[in-house]
């Protein structure tokens, strides 16, 4: 069993309404996107893996570097639980590339410039949308979201509390 960690980035804000959230028991949107080595991941292609999708808002910031490099400390751990950890975000393959060689991250962030994967999964903004949502999602082996977290706080817990959703399901 492989899981994925998708780390997102947004840079536009979007409606919290609770009818315009992807929710649990909800199919996962598909997309492409390049990586920061400019090779191309589509999210149909893990099919039959667990997929955890993790949005963050910005790269090199204090809480984001903080949640990206505890991922990085973590990474073991989510290899014993056949888990594959890739970043997204609204920032360039260049700004993926320069937060993870900086950071030593030891997992694929793909680039979600214009923030359209973002606003596939709806994930909410906070403070009037000017602040990028951070939200977790584990996408099972049909392609069906089956968890979500959403703390802007607690950057850590969304490692933890993925890490333990993984040894619920095992």
């Amino acid at each position: 069993m492989k899981v994925i960690i998708m780390i997102g980035l947004t840079l536009f804000g979007m409606a919290s309404g609770a009818d315009n959230k992807l929710k649990e028991g909800s199919p996962a949107p598909d997309f492409t996107m390049q990586d920061q080595d400019g090779n191309t991941h589509t999210l149909s292609e893990y099919k039959g893996q667990l997929v955890v999708v993790y949005f963050y808002p910005k790269d090199d910031t204090p809480g984001c570097t903080k949640e990206a490099c505890s991922f990085r400390d973590q990474f073991a751990n989510f290899e014993d639980a056949d888990a594959i950890i890739i970043g997204i975000s609204g920032q360039s393959v260049k700004s993926h590339l320069e937060f993870a060689t900086k950071y030593n991250l030891n997992y694929t962030l793909l680039a979600d410039e214009g923030n359209k994967v973002r606003k596939l999964f709806k994930v909410p903004s906070n403070l009037l949308g000017l602040i990028p949502g951070r939200v977790t999602y584990l996408v099972n082996k049909e392609g069906i979201v089956v968890y979500k977290f959403n703390s802007q706080s607690d950057v850590e817990k969304h490692v933890s509390e993925s890490l333990e959703f993984l040894k619920d399901i095992k």
